[in-house]
């Protein structure tokens, strides 16, 4: 997630606590839907779909603090 921006990423997961929050919560429920693709996490369709939709919208808050940033240090 966010390969181009890794430099950023690591610099506000370094100072900002929301953004690293976000950030693991990310990649968990990454890890979740992976496992479940995998079939080694048992999960019916619906929840499934939730843990995507959560995933998504972390994904579009974490976008948003990377253009916040890229707007201040450019």
């Amino acid at each position: 997630m966010f390969e181009n921006d890794s430099e950023i990423v690591e610099s506000l997961k370094s100072e900002n606590r929301n953004f690293e929050r976000l950030y693991n919560k990310h990649h968990e429920l990454k890890q979740k839907v992976d496992d479940a693709h995998a079939g080694e996490e048992s999960l019916d369709d619906l929840s499934l779909e939730q843990l995507k939709k959560e995933k998504l919208l972390i994904k579009d808050r974490l976008a948003i603090l990377i253009e916040d940033y890229r707007k201040v240090h450019a």
